[in-house]
Order: C-alpha cells, then structure tokens, then sequence
C-alpha cells in the first residue's frame, strides 16, 4: 500500500550585496593561505623559507650582496641575514607608509614591477615576503642602511611593538619603522628578517624541512657563484651552533657533478652553454597600461653532460628559483636536443640501420644530468609558487641557443670523438626501448581472446606496440606475397582476404559471424564487435584497407567500410581506419639520372608527361599500368603502399562511412526499384564505344 506524504515548501533565502565578503590587505592569505603558498603541510612550511631567502638572493643576483646566511634558532624561529642594500626605508609618497612596511602588509608591492631596481629577480609578484608576514606570529625585520639600524615588529600582518623576546610577548598595535640605533665602523648594509610561522595555518604535523632548506641554499650556491651561503643550525638549543658554507665558484658546472649519480662514469666532459638573446611579450608599462610587442632581453646558461647510467636529472631554475615542473625553458632545450642530436645520427654513417626509427626525447636524455638557468625580466608562471614557467617566448630563444652550440661541438675535432660516443650511446639506448616495448606489448597482447588460435593466413608482426603497429587487410593472396616481402616485420601485419566479403548492409550478425573473412577479421583484431567493442583492447594501433586501384578494389573498399561502420565504429570514430591509395601508373625517365614518378589517375599521368617532355625529358613508353597489387615487387609495393615516410593513405570519416552505406543500399540493397531508376537515369553515362559487346 503507498503512502503519500506532503512537504512544506521551504522559504527561500535571500542573497543580497550584504552577503559580499570583500578581504583586504592580508586577510586573504589568512583566509586561502594554500593559494598563496602552494599548500599547508611541510611543504608550504617550507616555502616561506624560500620567500625570504629568494628576496636576499635577489640582492646576490643584483651584485649587492655577497653572503647570505640562515640561522634556525631553538624557538622554532627562521632567521635569514644578508649584506644587501637593505630594504628601502624612505617614505613612499603615494601610500605615506615606510618602504619597509609598504612591502610587508601590501600585496603586489615591492620593487621587482618592471622599474630600475632590479634587472632580474626571483620573487616578482609582491606577494612572498608579505604572505609570511601574514601567516606569522611574530615577524621581525631590521634594516641597516645610511648608517642607521632600522627596525619594525608585525603579528600576522599587524605592524607593532612586542614588550619582550618571543611570540608570546605582549603586543601593542603601533605603525611606523623606529630607528634603533647606528651601525658599526665597518659594519655593511642589509636585512635581517626573523619570523615565528603560526601552526594554526598548516595542517596537523607540518614541519620545516631541514635538508628541503640545505637543498635550497646548495641550488642557490651552485647559481649565483659570486654568493656565499651559509646555514646555521642551532634548533637544539647549544651554545655552538653547527654551521655549513655553500660556495661553488664553478657554478653550474660544480652543480652537474654534485648532482650525477655517485660512481657513474662520464660519457663526455660537462658542456657549458652561456648566451643571450631577446624575445617579445605584451607587458603593462609604469603606469599598469598595457603595450604589446615589448622587447625582453634573456640570459641563458645551460650545463650536462651524459653518463654511462640509464637515470635522468634534468633541473630547471628561472632568476635562481627552482620549477620543479620544468616549463618552456626546458622545452626548448628538449626540442633543440632531439632535433639536433637526431639529425646528426641520421648524417653519420654507421650508427642507425636501415628501416631504424630516429630516437625520442627519452633516447636522448637517457643518462644525462643537466642544469638550465635563465634569467629574465618579469618571467610568467603558472602559480605563486613558481614550479612552472610559462613564459612563451623563451623556448625559440633557448632552443636557438642550444642547437648553435650543440652543432658546433659536434662538428669541432677536437670533440668529434667524444660525440661519437654520445651518439652511439643514444642510438643504443632507442634499441633498447623498442625492445623492451615489444617485450611488455608481447606479453600484453595474450589476452582471453587471442589464446583461441588465429586465423592461420594472418602474417603478424613481431613487435605489438599497440601505438605504432598496424595492421593491413590485403586483397588477395598475390597482393599478400608483395607485401610479406615488403613489410617491416617488426610493426606491420598483414591479413589477406578473398575478394569481397559478406554486405553486411543487409546481413543478421550471425551471418556475420558466420562468414569467415568478417570474423576472421573481428578475431585478428580483438577488440569483440556491436555494443560489446572495446577499443582499449585492439591489438593494432591502426587498420589499413589495401585493395586494388580499380572497380573491384573499391567496392571491397566499400563493403569493408560498411563492415567497421556497422559492428566496429569506434575505430572509425578514433581515426584509425585508413585506405591505402596504390598509383595506377609508373612513369620513369630516360637518361644517366632516370627519374621514376607514380601517378594515381589518367588526368594525373598525363598532366605529369607533358610536364616532363616540356621541361626536355624524354619518357619511357609505354607506361606501364598496374592492374593489381600483385603487379608490383616487393619494392615498388613498399616505396608506395607500406613504407609509412612516402606512402599515400585516406584517413576514412564518418563522412565516407555515411556514403558507403548509402551506395551499398543503393546498389546492394534490397529495395529493387531504387537500384532500377537509378540504372536507367544513369545509362546516358556510359560510353557506347568501351563496352566490349
């Protein structure tokens, strides 16, 4: 028995402007502190490190500052020190705050917006050092600069006064940076900020990660060798502290062979790459207008080398600050690697073997340790936390870089032997891949279904690599020996069939399943038939129609399609059917430099022999035309049907499947007074003169 229950309309809630929450200065990092960190677990602990020290590095960068130092005391407290030129302290006219305070309560404010006080930089957004101010307890800075010591206190983001040491203090609300004092003879210019992070902001557990810090200041060493770094331990609460100097004077060079695998043996010596160059981007002006085209000048330095190992390390640094997700930098350095590295393979002699694909980007960086670094004016990333750059216009400019100096190495004698060996290790390395895929595909493939026996016509392949292997479905036995002794057995199979198969336009499935060229082609394929296809499972990356170039080769063409369209259609759907286009004629050229073009329709041919003899070349007659697949060898099949670099093929549609299927039911079907009008409207089309009667 139903019950029926009535409900009472709830009332409805109004929404209005009065439920707009507009957060200002730093509430915003309070409230999303993920957004502005990257995340609140160890990391994000750790990344307000790197904001502060990222600003003192900048100073590095900037020739101002020569040692840099971070102290963690035992309160939990995060000291960074440098001997830069010191935050400003002067009054800024539009806002009538201290610079001091102006870049650690405002976001986007600081002096890296484009104007003259830095060339380059890593923190650029005005958001770093403000966004620790906000998530602290305490913060601290002092500025000596003019002779004069500086100094200010915040609680999350609130400028004031602390009464005694420590978070816990009384705190007084106060605006306005106090002069504490004077510097001492010789004493240099600089900041000193110290910050006590607030728990509450980060999840349960989080927790500053000491070696993430000595890792940081190593990198930046390694970067800027002009700058000491040194980190001062003192968490445990003893009198000495234990300190650790960072200083490379080799730069890049002394960080490739800190970073290669310990007991790997070089391949080659460690290549530096230094160079300039400029590309252009829209970017605002001094007053925020935005102007297109603006010419940005960058600074590359790249350094690597190859080991004898199989790990890659490939590390990535704009304005000394780590993207742990590389970005265009390094996609240029790829594209100039593959490019250059592959060409020169392909003009060396002796290294890849016929019918050898060219290696990959995994090829080329297996083995290698390298650094990339570049420095350039307001670089776009894809987050604050700057583990991507996005900056478009970098990529030709290192890839430029790159290629210039890669092929000059290659062609230099004095390195040619060490190249070669570089070469041949990359070309190793392809083999091996291609190996191992065909290995893992092979084992992939022994599904359920292939453990019935295949069709004992198919020709498989050896390799199975479901991206690069495919199939060929033959028209004919003559057809299939051309093609078993043109194909490259490693990725191309081969199924013959006897002429034309089943309509299946008007067939049941059963009658489907029942006719062996249908199933046998469902069953080489794998993937089932009707609602049960699974395209995930095909055993071939692609399926290529090769019949003859005439009457009877398209309409096998057409009943094929029919086929896929009707219990197939995801291959169809996905582009992996095609129709392989075999020339109808081969014209070749008198002469010490016989020239040999094929042609795939009458008008084509002989627009083609009149070109030649105008242009004074005699043509071997007559031109022969091929009736068949089974006319051409081995190498005339390969050069213009299978040999994917030349051949010619159709990608088939859903367009050609929509007009096979209105041809087979135009002619195939088994409506009979369609099929008759269309006979008698089309007979003015034949030519009386070609009928053999």
């Amino acid at each position: 028995m139903w019950e029926y229950h009535q409900v009472t309309a709830q009332p409805e809630t109004l929404y209005g402007a009065d439920d707009l929450t507009h957060l200002e200065g730093l509430d915003a990092v309070r409230k999303r502190p993920g957004m502005y960190i990257g995340s609140t677990d160890s990391r994000g602990v750790g990344h307000l490190v790197n904001e502060i020290l990222d600003n003192a590095t900048d100073e590095g960068v900037g020739g101002h500052a020569s040692n840099i130092e971070v102290s963690l005391h035992a309160d939990g407290s995060v000291q960074v020190d440098d001997d830069g030129r010191g935050i400003p302290t002067g009054i800024n006219a539009k806002s009538g705050l201290s610079g001091v305070e102006l870049v650690l309560t405002r976001l986007h404010a600081g002096g890296k917006f484009g104007g003259t006080g830095y060339k380059t930089s890593g923190g650029l957004h005005g958001v770093g050092a403000s966004a620790v101010n906000a998530l602290s307890r305490r913060f601290d800075v002092t500025v000596r600069q003019d002779g004069k010591v500086h100094a200010m206190s915040f609680r999350h983001g609130i400028p004031g006064v602390f009464d005694g040491p420590g978070p816990d203090a009384a705190f007084t609300p106060e605006s306005g940076l106090r002069i504490i004092g004077k510097t001492k003879r010789g004493e240099p210019s600089g900041t000193s900020v110290r910050y006590w992070y607030d728990p509450r902001y980060f999840e349960t557990g989080a927790a500053l990660d000491v070696e993430a810090v000595r890792a940081k200041l190593r990198n930046t060493a390694f970067l800027v060798p002009g700058v000491g770094y040194r980190l001062r331990d003192a968490r445990d609460g003893a009198e000495t502290a234990t300190e650790e100097t960072f200083r490379f004077p080799n730069g890049l060079t002394d960080m490739v062979e800190f970073l290669a695998p310990s007991g790997e043996k070089a391949v080659c010596a460690t290549l530096l790459i230094t160079g300039e160059g400029t590309y252009k981007e829209n970017a605002a002006d001094a007053n925020g207008v935005m102007q297109s085209n603006v010419v940005r000048h960058a600074e590359v330095e790249i350094a690597f080398r190859w080991g004898t190992g199989y790990e890659r390390t490939v590390e990535c640094f704009t304005n000394t600050i780590r993207n742990a997700h590389g970005g265009t930098h390094r996609r240029g350095f790829e594209r100039a690697a593959v490019r250059t590295l592959a060409e020169a393979i392909r003009n060396t002699r002796g290294l890849l073997k016929a019918k050898e694909d060219p290696p990959t980007l995994d090829d080329v960086l297996e083995g290698m340790t390298a650094v990339i670094h570049v420095r350039i004016p307001e670089p776009q990333f894809t987050s604050q936390t700057k583990d991507e750059l996005s900056t478009a216009g970098i990529t030709k400019v290192v890839q430029g870089i790159v290629e210039q100096h890669l092929k000059t190495w290659l062609d230099d004698r004095r390195s040619r032997a060490e190249a070669r060996t570089v070469l041949q290790k990359i070309v190793d390395a392809a083999r091996v891949r291609l190996t191992q895929k065909q290995q893992k595909d092979a084992a992939r493939r022994k599904t359920a279904l292939e453990g019935a026996s295949m069709p004992a016509k198919l020709v498989d392949c050896r390799s199975t690599g479901v991206e690069r292997s495919e199939i060929f479905i033959v028209e004919g036995d003559s057809a299939l020996g051309s093609a078993r002794m043109a194909r490259i057995s490693e990725y191309q199979a081969l199924l013959p069939i006897r002429g034309k198969i089943l309509n299946v336009q008007k067939a049941s499935l059963q009658q489907v399943l029942d006719n062996a060229e249908c199933s046998a082609i469902v069953q080489v394929l794998g993937a089932g038939s009707g609602r049960t296809f699974d395209l995930s499972t095909m055993r071939y990356g692609r399926v290529l129609i090769m019949a003859d170039a005439d009457v009877d080769g398209s309409h096998i063409r057409t009943l094929l399609i029919t086929l896929f369209a009707k219990y197939m259609r995801p291959v169809i759907e996905s582009g992996r059917l095609y129709a392989a286009m075999p020339p109808l004629h081969k014209i070749t050229t008198k002469g010490r430099n016989p020239q040999t073009i094929y042609t795939y329709t009458q008008a084509e041919m002989t627009s083609t022999v009149a070109r030649l003899e105008r242009s004074g070349k005699q043509v071997v007659t007559p031109i022969p035309r091929f009736k068949g697949l089974g006319e051409m060898d081995a190498e005339e099949l390969w050069e213009t049907t299978m040999n994917p670099a030349t051949r010619a093929v159709r990608r088939i549609t859903m367009a050609d499947v929509e007009a096979a299927e209105q041809v087979l039911e135009l002619l195939m079907g088994e409506k009979v007074e369609p099929r008759k009008n269309w006979l008698i409207e089309s007979a003015g089309r034949v030519d009386q003169e070609a009928l053999d009667a």
